[in-house]
């Protein structure tokens, strides 16, 4: 006997967010760019680009995105790819992803100030 479907199933299992405020407000990072790279690199059953109902990608207000997915999905793999994106628009060298909670990644500029008064001295 088949099981009926359940609202919890319908619910999604990993919800991620990736707060990029910081950069985008400085104008450095594209966030639609960076929407459409997840869209076409998140691999759903060894297939890119083919997200289905499974994943999805969706803004949640000026410069934070929400991947959220029915099937097992890690946080680490979305470091992955962040960290992939930012190399392919180099920035990779200004930017770095930190976990803020358990579900959150922020994008954040690296402290370069505090490095050259140091290096002065």
């Amino acid at each position: 006997m088949p099981k009926a479907a359940s609202k919890a199933a319908a619910a999604p299992k990993h919800k991620f967010i990736v707060d990029f405020s910081r950069p985008a407000n400085d104008g450095v990072f594209d966030g639609a760019a960076y929407e459409k790279f997840l869209h076409d690199r998140i691999k759903v059953d060894g297939k890119p680009g083919q997200l289905g109902e499974s994943v999805k990608i969706a803004s949640e207000g000026t410069g934070k995105l929400a991947v959220s997915s029915n099937i097992p999905f890690s946080k680490r793999y979305l470091k992955y790819l962040t960290k992939k994106f930012l190399k392919k628009n180099q920035l990779r060298d200004w930017i770095r992803v930190v976990a803020v909670s358990a579900n959150v990644y922020e994008l954040r500029f690296y402290n370069i100030a505090d490095n050259d008064d140091e290096e002065e001295e």
